[in-house]
């Protein structure tokens, strides 16, 4: 065994540790709200020599052949987001909602920018002194409408969104639409950028403006009273876990044995 042997197996052990890293986070949000899970794919890495060593200098008591060689091993060559369907979970909370075509997201804004995101568990916040409330996330985000946030009056009997995404509440026996809920269709969800807190974003200096749209209200976009759950299998990421451990076991000990046979080299006479 060579130092480049030594050299590929240490760069695979550094690409599956942050396998491991992903399917370990993936198991934290194993009962996220719509959360997607992430999947890793290597790819392998192509020998390259570059002969850039001009100085003779560089030649005194050189062994090996001059140049730098470089792509040895393996690589984490991409991370795509699952975006299959979670499974319904019925809750009966007038504010809890589920997408029910996996390529539909609500929006959501952050710091002044657009994000999307699969959780429909909403919340009411008070504004103005309580005298109005909006429609935010969990962690306070507003929650984009038709014609932009979902602000209404607080003093009301009853709240309900409807198949299409239509806030509606009760005062007295009137019914008041207080807002549409905007929801995205995005043509090519595995474009979309992970940024955390169960969020995506469009990656800077994207250019397909074709990429959002505005689902059509026509049909049943969303189902109350209902969470999505994640979509995360536990016996996939515990199978994919242990692969990953074998095969970090097995490049350790590359380095290893390729450290003892060099220190066996070394001794002889």
């Amino acid at each position: 065994m060579s130092l480049r042997t030594m050299g590929q197996a240490a760069v695979t052990m550094n690409q599956l540790q942050h396998q491991m890293d992903m399917i370990g986070h993936n198991l934290a949000n194993s009962q996220t709200t719509g959360y997607k899970s992430r999947q890793a794919e290597f790819s392998n890495l192509l020998t390259q020599q570059i002969n850039n060593m001009s100085n003779p200098d560089n030649a005194i008591n050189r062994v090996t052949p001059d140049g730098i060689r470089i792509g040895t091993g393996a690589r984490l060559g991409a991370i795509h987001n699952n975006l299959s369907l979670g499974s319904m979970q019925k809750t009966g909370r007038d504010l809890d909602t589920m997408l029910l075509n996996e390529n539909h997201f609500y929006q959501i804004m952050v710091d002044g920018e657009t994000h999307y995101t699969r959780d429909g568990a909403f919340y009411l916040q008070p504004v103005n002194n309580g005298a109005e409330v909006v429609l935010v996330t969990q962690d306070g985000y507003p929650v984009n409408g038709v014609n932009g946030p979902i602000q209404f009056e607080g003093n009301f009997d009853a709240i309900q969104i409807d198949r299409n995404g239509a806030v509606i509440v009760r005062r007295g026996d009137q019914n008041v639409l207080a807002g549409t809920i905007a929801v995205a269709q995005i043509e090519r969800p595995r474009s979309l950028e992970a940024v955390g807190d169960n969020l995506f974003r469009i990656p800077q200096n994207f250019t397909d403006n074709g990429l959002v749209q505005q689902a059509p209200l026509d049909g049943s976009l969303i189902e109350s009273g209902s969470l999505e759950m994640s979509n995360v299998s536990i016996q996939e990421q515990m199978t994919q876990l242990i692969n990953a451990q074998r095969s970090y076991q097995f490049n350790s000990r590359t380095i290893s044995m390729a450290d003892q046979m060099q220190g066996l080299v070394n001794q002889l006479r």
